[in-house]
């Protein structure tokens, strides 16, 4: 194992990827000479050029367009979204073109492809450059949607992104690029929609994914110091999502809480209550509780915006509730 940041095992699956098959190439704005708004995409032009790392104009939608007709003539494009705010002016290519190809074409075009960038709130950055739209490409038959929360899991899931023959999209936490993590040294991948357990317990399932997994792992560390034990269970890909691993933790702890980053109307987090009430319901010792953004656009404000994001405190009071304690 090597302990490397979640930025680094992006570039070194991008790396390995770009060697192993040189049908994979790179392409958007700045991940060329700049080396990536993020950095994610350091040396690889010195490594691959400038056809494999392809710098682009300001315009989402027309570098989305290229990297789909690239992958319907057998390339394996990659295609970085500077933050997935912007990507709202490519979704035509992803909704309309890439998630539908292979089922309009009769099994003709499979479009080999990975929509990745940075998604969900930093940093006082507002409301138009603080959304998390997984909800949104979740909701699309045609598209895989992967949201890896730690370093390990990042650059497991981003090779398994590219050599997969579907669309996938993949979501970064934008403060999770300087976090740190074990890292395995030898080549490995993570299977599409396979989740993990990151803590076990038998008080209550926290069901999250993304950046919110380090939260919910924080919650059960600072809950395990009062004797309360949870399961975290990291869903990893939201689309196709491991319904199984949800179940099997709800049916032995008989409580959950749902942790999202997004907003609660129509988010993902409703799907995964779904699935809990329809497979789970006489294991339930109490209501699901989701805790999520609160329903406004993201405040600019430092207090504004605290108060708006889902944090451990909430998320340690929803658990607390469930189990009918005292905050």
């Amino acid at each position: 194992m090597s302990t490397v940041t979640y930025r680094d095992a992006l570039n070194q699956a991008l790396k390995e990827e770009m060697q192993r098959d040189d049908r994979v190439f790179l392409m958007g704005e700045e991940v060329g000479v700049y080396q990536g708004a993020y950095k994610v995409s350091k040396g690889l032009l010195q490594e691959f050029g400038e056809m494999r790392v392809v710098d682009t104009p300001i315009t989402e939608l027309g570098f989305a367009g290229i990297g789909v007709g690239a992958a319907m003539v057998g390339l394996r494009p990659v295609i970085e979204f500077m933050t997935w705010n912007f990507a709202l002016l490519a979704i035509d290519q992803v909704v309309n073109a890439a998630a539908k190809l292979l089922y309009m074409s009769g099994g003709q075009f499979n479009i080999p492809i990975v929509f990745r960038g940075p998604n969900g709130a930093a940093l006082q950055l507002s409301a138009q450059h603080s959304q998390a739209f997984e909800s949104w490409l979740a909701h699309i038959p045609g598209l895989k949607v992967v949201s890896p929360g730690t370093p390990r899991d990042a650059k497991g899931l981003l090779k398994s992104a590219i050599r997969d023959d579907n669309p996938v999209v993949f979501f970064e936490g934008e403060m999770l690029y300087n976090t740190k993590g074990d890292v395995p040294d030898e080549e490995y991948v993570i299977p599409i929609g396979q989740a993990e357990l990151k803590r076990e317990g038998d008080h209550c399932t926290i069901v999250t994914y993304g950046k919110s997994a380090l939260m919910a792992v924080q919650v059960a560390d600072q809950l395990e110091k009062d004797g309360i034990r949870v399961d975290v269970v990291d869903l990893r890909t939201i689309r196709p999502m491991d319904v199984a691993a949800i179940t099997a933790s709800v049916r032995k702890t008989n409580r959950a809480v749902v942790l999202e980053e997004g907003w609660e109307v129509c988010g993902v987090g409703a799907q995964i209550v779904d699935h809990i009430q329809r497979d789970c319901f006489d294991d339930l010792d109490a209501p699901v509780i989701r805790v999520h953004q609160a329903d406004v656009p993201m405040p600019y404000a430092k207090n504004l915006e605290r108060a708006a994001k889902p944090d451990v405190a909430k998320t340690i009071a929803a658990v607390k509730k469930v189990m009918y304690l005292p905050d």
